[in-house]
């Protein structure tokens, strides 16, 4: 079951950019999200970073169907998403919107040639990482995405620190380092976040990746809410 959200989500991401929601899944859930990764009927296809200069480490992203957990996951977690979604859409003078309901923005995204489910298991051992990206596929992009941590740093890894970096105009590039406990959820932007300026909002472009890993493994399930091309 997904806990309530303990935050304000959408003052959370105004504020930092971020929202982090703590206890998200409980550790059965996360176990079972974990035994997925070695199910290859599960997944449409399996990245080896390091073949593509993404870093170092594995990823596979699931095939339709959806596991019903991850697809449920992925329903709930755009249900709560839409609204500040389409908040930051508005402060940025965009007159894009998005439905309510995660169909009918993977409609939208069929209807583009986007068709490609995008939610994905990610797999780090020691000294794995992830450089800094974006997870745009196509021209249809849901601003947001979520993060929800399967691993306990600490005890089943070190290191792996998930990274958000920010880059404004004239200025210097600003980071946010994160260590998640098993089971929360991280949200963050897909590719840029309003910020207030002396002469209006503007859009800061933002990517995030994953610090070296020093031991253990970590495993994370990534939440996309449009699809690929």
């Amino acid at each position: 079951m997904i806990a309530p959200a303990p935050v304000d989500v959408e003052g959370a991401l105004i504020a930092g950019g971020a929202a982090l929601l703590p206890g998200f899944l409980a550790a059965d859930e996360c176990a079972a999200l974990r035994a997925c990764y070695d199910r290859d009927a599960l997944f449409r296809s399996r990245i080896v970073m390091d073949r593509h200069r993404f870093g170092r480490g594995e990823y596979r992203y699931f095939a339709y169907p959806l596991p019903p957990s991850v697809e449920r996951l992925r329903r709930d977690v755009y249900e709560l998403l839409h609204a500040p979604a389409n908040a930051w859409m508005e402060r940025l003078g965009s007159a894009e919107r998005f439905p309510a309901e995660l169909s009918a923005l993977l409609a939208r995204c069929g209807a583009g040639g986007q068709s490609r489910p995008t939610p994905l298991l990610l797999k780090y051992g020691a000294g794995d990482f992830n450089c800094l990206h974006q997870d745009v596929y196509g021209d249809i992009a849901f601003p947001l995405q979520a993060a929800i941590f399967l691993s306990a740093p600490g005890s089943d890894y070190t290191g792996g620190e998930f990274v958000l970096a920010e880059s404004r105009p004239r200025s210097q590039t600003r980071v946010e380092v994160f260590t998640p406990g098993r089971g929360d959820m991280l949200v963050f932007p897909n590719r840029y976040r309003p910020i207030a300026g002396t002469r209006g909002v503007y859009r800061a472009a933002v990517r995030h990746g994953v610090s070296s890993v020093r031991s253990g493994e970590r495993f994370t399930l990534g939440l996309i809410f449009h699809d690929a091309l």
